[in-house]
This record gives C-alpha cells, structure tokens and sequence, in this order.
C-alpha cells in the first residue's frame, strides 16, 4: 500500500490524493482532473506522488469510459514525460516498468480508434511519453495543437514562428498572429512521404493506417525544412524543435 503521507505533490503533502482518486473514479467530472493535473503535473513538474499515481492511472486507462481512459492516459504521458526531473521517486522506468507497458498498450488502442484530431494527437504524444522518446515527448502534440511552433534560426539564431496553419505553412520572425499589414514569410517545404525517416516517417504511417489523414499531411511539414525569412538559411523543421 502507498504510504500518501510520505509523499508530496505541487502543494506540499500529498496524503489528499487518494479521496481525489476515489472522487474521480465514482464521479468522473472534468474538473476533478484538472485538480489532479495541478497537484501531480503542475505546469511540467512532477513530484514523488505523481509517479506513485501511475497504477491507479494504468487501472484507469482500462476503463470502459473512453473519456475517463483517455484523461488518464494523459496525465500518466504527461508524468513521464517529467521522468528526468529530480522528484524523489527513484528509477522510474524500472521501477513502474508494468504500469508503463498496460499504458502503451492502452494508448495503441485507443488511437487505432479515435476519431477527433486534438485527441490523437495527444494520444500519439501520450505514446511517445511511455517510450520514452527523447525530443518529441512534450512538443509533437503542443505544435501540431496549436498550429505552430516557436523555434530559433541555427544561423542567425531569429526567434522564428514555424505556423501549420489550416492552409497556410509558412516561417516567419515577426508575429504574425497580431500584425495587422504584410508579414514576410517563407514557405514551408514538406519531405515527400517516401522520403521520410525515423520517426517521422513512424508517426506518419500511424496516422495513414489510423485514417488520420490530416495530421499525417501536417507531419510532412513538421518533419520538412524551412527557410529564416532574416538570413535565408535553409534548416530541418524537426531538428530546431527538438533542439529547444
């Protein structure tokens, strides 16, 4: 049995943990998980209770309620994702090893199934968490979501905006979102599926074989190349993500 008083989360003790899990599990409201979100994934930070909730939350990813298993699905993706953090909770990997593979298997299901974009997309970063995929864990599903990622030049080192919009992709330094006259944009320019490699070429044969054709089109871009608008200098989208 765990010990919750020995235990802390972002607001110090964590012995309130085990009536909110019980509360989650009979209740199911949306906000009760944003409570359990704040004290165990508090913007990114993990604790030593966040990694002791990891089989509750495999048990959770189990549920026949796909809307309960998903929830759980991403705070356990988004836990693991703080892995490397200092929280107290020893080897994590090793330690929860069991829990981590009902989780990947969990979340392979319900990605074979969902039918919204915004939940697949954090289903598949979900995914990479439990992998422990180095690079894409926290940023494929915060860009992809969000239509565009913040980057820096490798030359010239411009703070860049690499925006995957509905039907634009395009690079540019200035902020486009608030400018109310002509912003100076590059193309982006998508790698040719076949052409594709590593786990570019992974997520977007998943998302084919899913029927998620959109994100795969939009990870030709994120997997593509641009060009600084400030240098002219050609570089890998993918690269300059992972290299923030």
């Amino acid at each position: 049995m765990t010990d919750w008083t020995r235990l802390t989360h972002a607001y110090g003790s964590a012995e309130d943990i085990p009536i909110l899990l019980a509360r989650i599990a009979s209740e199911a409201k949306g906000g009760l998980w944003d409570n359990l979100w704040s004290a165990l994934c508090h913007q990114g930070s993990v604790y030593s209770a966040s990694f002791a909730a990891l089989p509750w939350l495999a048990d959770m990813a189990e549920n026949e309620d796909r809307e309960q298993a998903v929830n759980a699905l991403a705070l356990a993706g988004a836990i693991m994702a703080g892995s490397e953090q200092p929280h107290g909770a020893g080897h994590v990997h090793t330690k929860y090893s069991a829990e981590i593979a009902t989780l990947l298997a969990s979340v392979n299901r319900h990605l074979r199934t969902a039918t919204d974009r915004t939940e697949y997309v954090d289903l598949l970063e979900s995914m990479l968490d439990f992998e422990g995929v180095a690079g894409w864990s926290e940023d494929l599903a915060w860009g992809i979501g969000n239509e565009e990622y913040e980057v820096s030049c490798p030359e010239c080192e411009s703070n860049l905006f690499i925006v995957l919009g509905e039907r634009e992709f395009f690079c540019t330094s200035e902020d486009y979102a608030l400018s109310d006259g002509t912003v100076e944009t590059r193309p982006l320019r998508p790698t040719s599926p076949e052409f594709l490699e590593g786990i570019g070429s992974r997520l977007h044969k998943m998302a084919l074989n899913d029927g998620q054709h959109e994100v795969a089109h939009v990870l030709t871009y994120v997997f593509g190349n641009a060009t600084c608008p400030d240098c002219e200098t050609d570089f890998s989208v993918a690269d300059r993500v992972t290299a923030g």
